[in-house]
């Protein structure tokens, strides 16, 4: 279909065939009247941010379009938004509407399909649903091109727009006519890739009808979904593990001195569990140290652990103290199912030389120093009941700041410590009474599945959706906040 200009003579052709009333020239932007081949006025052309091109194709849900007309109006001293005109193949019309960079495809509906419930509401209902007001805008054309099937009304026009999330009812009405299009949100995406644009408006601000940017009733099904998954898995897990003591022996020190000792296989079936470990030695103001490493059968990968095992007790200061303990527990986080075997070492702290217990005491019985089986000095302030535990000599000489060290260098002055005590000596203990950890005992059970992982996994999915919906709700807020029929209040 072409038409030629009657004032120009420029050849203005689209590849499409429906009725025309009107078309605009491409050359000198003049109104052509089909009737009468005349002008009837010259427009502007259309070039505020127009990334389309009267006849162009283009695919949007498997419907094939034409632009054959292009319109832009303006608000306002500065607003202007864009509309496209689509013709499909069977010749059914249809709109894309774009501000801002926010892009709606309408369709025109009949104006008998839509209920008001009294003649100044600001809720219409269309196709089940209620659409709320947003807002009236008065307009006009400001820039036009292509071919129309009616003629274009250049006077003013009043758009009042009611919205549902992101579909919309449009109302257009001039001097003359009144209609309804039912618009829904598009993806800019989409209409760059149907219309093979290489660059679109950047989006500004919020569209009346632009989604939130995730799809809280999707992301809500696939939470729910993997919440259930979880939790089967979880279950199975749970039914199908086997709770045991896995390994239990006692290790004597001289067995695993200087070299590591391999335990018996033992087989672990069911999910992923920690391994409990607990170690024992009769440590007695000593130490002993445990090192194990569990071996996979299966892929000869190693995971090792090490564990102090202390006790430490005395007395001072007229009162007693002790710190550690016999027993030490570890875990081995997260093993697998299968086959393994420890491999071991141990070693504890080696028994001082044999030390000779010694005694003195001044004359007036005011102060008492004693050596014990381990070569500590007690020293004693018998007036005020204070004692004080030295490792040698040595250590009470250089205590010049307590009370008592204050008291022994004034009671003893120069005295050599160790002298006074060797008048007094007595005979020497055997080693093997002092540190009776001969051995360690190892004991090592598959503990039940722990549920903090699952437990934590189902809260951080719980704090997301609700953090999804609070952010919808702002989202909400925000589109509605320059309209004059916002559902929101707003402090």
């Amino acid at each position: 279909m072409h038409y030629v200009c009657p004032l120009c003579k420029t050849e203005n052709k689209i590849d499409h065939d429906f009725r025309i009333a009107e078309y605009i020239c491409r050359s000198c932007s003049n109104i052509i009247d089909i009737q009468k081949n005349t002008s009837t006025k010259v427009v502007k052309k259309p070039i505020e941010s127009v990334v389309l091109n009267v006849g162009q194709q283009g695919m949007i849900d498997n419907v094939e379009y034409t632009v054959t007309g292009i319109v832009i109006r303006k608000y306002g001293n500065s607003i202007f938004w864009r509309e496209y005109y689509l013709k499909d193949k069977k010749g059914e019309d249809a709109f894309l509407s774009e501000s801002d960079g926010h892009w709606v495809l309408l369709h025109p509906i009949n104006k008998l399909d839509i209920k008001r419930k009294s003649w100044n509401s600001i809720i219409l209902e269309f196709g089940m649903r209620s659409f709320r007001k947003y807002e009236t805008t008065e307009c006009h054309i400001h820039a036009a091109a292509g071919f129309f099937e009616d003629r274009l009304d250049l006077g003013l026009s009043t758009y009042k727009e009611y919205v549902n999330g992101t579909r919309m009812i449009s109302e257009e009405k001039t001097k003359d006519t009144a209609q309804f299009f039912f618009g829904q949100h598009i993806s800019k995406y989409k209409i760059k890739k149907a219309f093979n644009i290489p660059n679109l408006p950047n989006y500004s601000g919020i569209g009346i009808v632009q989604p939130f940017y995730i799809n809280f009733s999707q992301t809500l099904n696939i939470m729910a979904v993997t919440a259930l998954l979880i939790s089967l898995i979880q279950l199975y897990v749970v039914v199908t593990r086997t709770n045991k003591t896995v390994f239990n022996q006692e290790i004597n020190f001289t067995d695993v001195r200087d070299k590591e000792m391999v335990s018996k296989s033992f087989s672990l079936s069911g999910g992923s569990a920690p391994l409990n470990v607990e170690v024992y030695s009769n440590v007695d103001n000593s130490w002993a140290n445990v090192g194990l490493g569990l071996v996979n059968e299966k892929t000869n990968e190693v995971v090792f652990a090490s564990k102090d095992i202390e006790q430490y007790h005395g007395y001072e200061d007229g009162e007693s103290w002790s710190e550690g303990r016999q027993q030490e527990t570890f875990n081995f986080c997260g093993v697998a199912p299968g086959k393994y075997h420890f491999i071991i070492s141990a070693e504890k702290q080696e028994s001082p030389q044999s030390v000779a217990t010694a005694y003195y005491a001044t004359p007036d019985g005011s102060l008492t120093l004693s050596r014990d089986n381990y070569g500590t000095i007690n020293v004693t302030n018998n007036n005020t009941r204070e004692t004080t535990a030295f490792g040698d000599s040595k250590l009470i000489r250089q205590d010049t700041i307590s009370s008592l060290g204050q008291f022994v260098h004034q009671t003893l002055g120069k005295a050599d410590i160790d002298s006074l005590l060797n008048i007094n000596q007595g005979s020497g203990t055997t080693v093997a009474t002092m540190y009776d950890n001969t051995s360690v005992k190892i004991k090592a059970e598959w503990l039940p599945v722990s549920f903090r992982n699952f437990v934590m996994i189902l809260l951080l999915m719980i704090v997301l959706v609700i953090s999804i919906w609070f952010g919808k709700r702002l989202f909400e807020r925000s589109k509605w906040f320059n309209s004059s029929n916002s559902p929101y209040t707003y402090s």
